[in-house]
Order: C-alpha cells, then structure tokens, then sequence
C-alpha cells in the first residue's frame, strides 16, 4: 500500500507496526476527544493523526496532530436537509409537540431504556418519543409501549433499531438522549441538536471526556448514569420547554458542526500517499 490508516484500539498494533519497518506511511484518525494507549503509541510512528477535535491536539506532539472533524456518513448528511414536517410525517408525529429521540447504539443502553420507560407516562403527556431500545431490551420495551394507554401511544414511536431512517428521526427530534460515543461529535452538530448525554460508567473513561468537550462547549449537559432513573423527566423538560436555553444550546451544537470531515481525511490520506505531506 502507498499508506495505511487506523482508528486505534490494540488490532492495530502488529498492522502499524509490519507498515512502519516496511516505510508506509499512515494516519490514525482519533474518533474521541481523548486518546486511548495504542493510539498514543501508534502515533510515534504515524505521519499525522486525524482528530475530531481541537482538544485532542494537546495529546501529540506540535504538527502531529490535524483537526479533520467527525466524518458524518452521507446518508445522515444528506437528512439534514430534509423539512422538520417531512421528517416527521415519516413517523406519523406531530409538529406541535416537542421530540424527544432516545437511543444507547446497537446494542441498546439498558439504564437509559429503563429511566425512560419509568418517565413515559409523565412525559408522553406533553411530548412525543422516537425510541430506538436495541435488541436486548425490546421485548422490554415492546410489552410496555403495548400497555400504555391509547392516548399516549399516540406520541410514542419504539423500535429495536433503525437503519435507513435514523436520519429522519434526527432530523424529527428537537433533543436527543444517548451514550457519548464518539459519533456524538458528529451527529448532533450536524443536525444543530441540543443533547442530554449519559456517559457509559464501565468503559475507562472516553465517553465521559466526550461528554464534558460537549458541556463545555454549550452543546449539551452530561446526567451521571446513576442519576438518570431520578433526573431524566425533569432534565428532558426543562431542556425542551425553555425556548431561550433550547436556543442557546441548539447554537452552539452547530457552530461545532464541520460539514466537510470526511473531505479532509481523504485529502490527508491522499497526500501522505503521495509523499505530499512529510
């Protein structure tokens, strides 16, 4: 290969290791705020590593490091541009209430689906849901949605996972509450949505440096995972029922937004493949 590039995690070592005896060059792109050991070592060796944020610069040494975003996949990309009233009539919502989009990844995020679950009947009084539980929770999730009343089912949407159409339940959604994985960099910037984001409490400690880049930034607030059960019905009202704040927030999500990520890492691997960069 004329360059080689990585996105961390220990596989990647023998790889990294193999390309450098043989002179290929590669970049590592950094996906969190924060990197992990073998992407701090992997860098020694490495001709540049693409990062999301500006804050990870200060990890690597001066001229190592290249801010290139989070790479956005185009079909996401692509529903930003689609009406709030279109997106919503995809899910048969309406535009007068506020959306709440709630998901935890593949997988699902039990704590998350079991806070939210115990608030629905408050919230579903004066909000609606997009739901994506993950599969190990949804016969959980489905048995509840099929207990509430009628009139709550109205405004609560429940899936185990949603492919095609996660771009328009984005673009539904006024809040979102989720994980602080990584695409959280990414994805509610590029939507300008406010987020309430739930770092993973088992996992080192990545999400939760993903989490205070956002807060800090006035794109989101963090809610400890334990705290979640008590906070998650007034956060998630509070959030959505003052204009000023949602406003504010929603602002300050998209001035973090950087449209052309994926361009710029093509441009960096092309470049180092063609000996443009040194």
């Amino acid at each position: 290969p004329n360059t080689l590039f990585v996105t961390g995690g220990y596989v990647n070592a023998p790889v990294a290791t193999a390309a450098w005896l043989r002179r290929v060059p590669s970049v590592i792109f950094l996906p969190d705020v924060e990197p992990g050991m073998a992407i701090r070592v992997l860098s020694r060796f490495a001709k540049r590593v693409a990062c999301t944020t500006e804050a990870s610069l200060n990890f690597f040494k001066p001229g190592k490091g290249i801010v290139t975003g989070y790479p956005v996949r185009r079909k996401l990309r692509e529903a930003t541009s689609f009406s709030k009233d279109e997106a919503l009539a995809h899910f048969n919502l309406k535009r007068e209430r506020p959306t709440l989009f709630v998901f935890g990844g593949s997988r699902g995020a039990r704590s998350i689906n079991r806070a939210l679950l115990a608030g629905l009947p408050l919230l579903l009084d004066r909000i609606q849901v997009i739901h994506i539980s993950g599969m190990l929770d949804w016969a959980e999730v489905k048995e509840n949605r099929d207990s509430l009343p009628e009139d709550q089912q109205t405004y609560y949407r429940a899936y185990p996972y949603l492919h095609e159409e996660m771009g328009k339940a984005f673009r539904s959604a006024d809040l979102v509450l989720a994980r602080a994985g990584a695409s959280m960099l990414g994805e509610c910037p590029a939507f300008g949505l406010p987020a309430i984001l739930v770092p993973y409490p088992y996992a080192w400690r990545y999400q939760k440096v993903n989490a205070d880049y956002l807060e800090q930034r006035g794109a989101a607030i963090s809610v400890r995972d334990e705290d979640l059960m008590e906070k998650l019905v007034e956060t998630v009202l509070g959030f959505l029922f003052d204009e000023i704040l949602h406003d504010e927030i929603s602002t300050a999500a998209e001035r973090l937004d950087v449209p052309d990520s994926a361009t710029k890492l093509a441009r960096l691997l092309i470049d180092i493949g063609q000996g443009a960069l040194k």
